[in-house]
């Protein structure tokens, strides 16, 4: 019986409200791959603008800085979303 338990509770799907997202939780990993969540969210920004490419060099570019931004221990409360709109703006 332990072991059911314990294989559904692996299986159970986790869902994440992206815009409660820290920059803490981000850089820290505590809610997934950083590199899940950056990608996520350039698709989700690029939908926006019915933007169907990717600039592998640019999106590099944007996790980087919002990485820069978010591992400043001032930044740590910072709604992720906040954070890309204070950091990368309207070119991600």
């Amino acid at each position: 019986m332990a072991i059911l338990l314990c294989s559904a509770a692996a299986d159970a799907q986790t869902v994440l409200d992206v815009a409660k997202i820290t920059c803490d939780q981000y850089v820290h990993a505590k809610v997934a791959t950083p590199n899940y969540i950056a990608a996520w969210l350039s698709g989700y920004y690029h939908a926006k603008r019915n933007d169907l490419t990717i600039d592998v060099q640019r999106v590099q570019e944007n996790v980087n800085a919002l990485e820069k931004y978010c591992y400043q221990e001032n930044n740590f409360k910072v709604p992720l979303m906040q954070a890309i709109e204070k950091v990368v703006g309207g070119k991600n």
